[in-house]
């Protein structure tokens, strides 16, 4: 059986590259761990710094990201609020600064992120575009280089700790677990994640991650034939060992599970909003 994951998929890295900075967001809880994580990125001698993901629109927490400039780019892993909410404030405080995301919704002052392969270029550094749906429809990771050193920034994708919501019906399942089979061939090379802390190796999370959705897969197919049918009964059954509190996160997941099943049991999902992680 595929107990609730709450430690870290792989060995956490030993130190970031010098020429990444974490700056974490003061919105710690049970979905967002221990904060949201911007991530400042500059290469030695570049004029310019990159940020990933502002985070939540918390004035002091925007004002330490500006601190780190002149930034003359922000990225966005995908557009839940606890890592977007700030991003419109972050560039009037930047004066404008371009804010490039898959979803235009979350893109300012550029054209919206479409290619996967797409590289970024500029700021000293090699920035590459991962298409990784499946979190949600518009996650994405990129895969950043500075000399022989490289990272791979993996938003909810890959989590520093525990194991992240398919978040039903934006998500889904099949995406996921392509995105995962792609992450699992940057071995060696650091995952710097949306939340938590940094994993010394990506494939290795990513292999983790893949083998524990497996998991959950037989057991949602063990409770279906015991006779669930309501994905709230399969919740019960396959998340017994999770909060309560937290059952309309584990929810969002079992809907991505059954569907990608093809098994239609139950109406539609509760009201939810905003995060992420089961």
């Amino acid at each position: 059986m595929s107990g609730h994951v709450t430690a870290p998929a792989a060995a956490l890295a030993d130190e970031l590259p010098t020429w990444v900075t974490l700056l974490r967001a003061p919105n710690p809880g049970p979905m967002t761990l221990d904060g949201t994580n911007t991530w400042a990125l500059r290469a030695p001698s570049a004029e310019h710094a990159v940020v990933v993901d502002p985070g939540p629109a918390d004035e002091g927490h925007l004002t330490r990201i500006a601190e780190h400039g002149p930034i003359g780019l922000v990225l966005i892993t995908h557009g839940h609020p606890d890592h977007t909410e700030g991003s419109a404030r972050l560039s009037e405080l930047l004066g404008g600064v371009h804010v490039l995301a898959v979803d235009p919704a979350h893109t300012l002052g550029g054209e919206p992120l479409t290619e996967p392969g797409e590289r970024l270029g500029g700021f000293g550094l090699e920035i590459s575009l991962l298409g990784t749906p499946g979190h949600t429809a518009d996650s994405v990771c990129f895969l950043v280089g500075h000399g022989d050193e490289r990272v791979v920034f993996t938003g909810d994708t890959i989590l520093g700790r525990g194991t992240t919501v398919v978040a039903h019906p934006d998500g889904h399942l099949g995406d996921y677990l392509t995105s995962l089979e792609l992450l699992s061939a940057y071995r060696g090379i650091p995952a710097l994640p949306g939340h938590g802390p940094a994993l010394a190796d990506c494939a290795a999370a990513a292999d983790f991650y893949l083998a524990h959705r497996r998991a959950r897969l037989d057991q949602v197919r063990a409770a279906v034939a015991a006779g669930a049918r309501t994905p709230a009964d399969v919740v019960a059954a396959v998340y017994a060992d999770v909060d309560r509190s937290l059952w309309w996160a584990a929810e969002w997941s079992v809907r991505a599970q059954l569907e990608y099943l093809g098994v239609g049991i139950g109406e539609s999902a509760p009201g939810v909003s905003g995060l992420e992680h089961m």
